[in-house]
């Protein structure tokens, strides 16, 4: 199994920024990507940004420039920087990892237990 612990929400005004963290242990081999979600109340969980093992990020059109997703595949850690945030970037953001727990096995994904960002005046 895999375990995903999340840091870094809270409260920020609009046009604030906020920094999440992501830290993932385990039984952990190779980690194929690693990326961010995100989710309102009566809503279906959105991609936010993903980056891959090679260092490709790809990012959902609306925080294209505000958000910068990277991360340490050695150290098993993903960040989320969060910038010029807006109310509607108010969600519980969830981390995700693709994992091969061992060599060559199939990978699996795991989630973290989310964290909440509220963006508001």
């Amino acid at each position: 199994q895999v375990q995903l612990v999340e840091s870094g929400g809270g409260l920020v005004q609009p046009g604030g920024s906020l920094r999440l963290s992501c830290a993932a242990s385990g039984r952990i081999f190779f980690i194929n990507n690693m990326g961010w979600y995100r989710q309102t109340p009566g809503n279906q969980r959105e991609w936010v940004a993903s980056i891959a093992a090679s260092g490709t990020t790809n990012y959902v059109d609306s925080v294209q420039g505000r958000f910068t997703i990277s991360a340490d595949f050695a150290k098993n850690t993903l960040w989320l920087q969060m910038d010029s945030l807006q109310p509607e970037d108010t969600a519980v953001y969830y981390c995700t990892v693709n994992v091969r727990p061992a060599i060559g096995s199939m990978a699996y994904d795991f989630w973290g237990q989310g964290t909440s960002v509220t963006v508001s005046s």
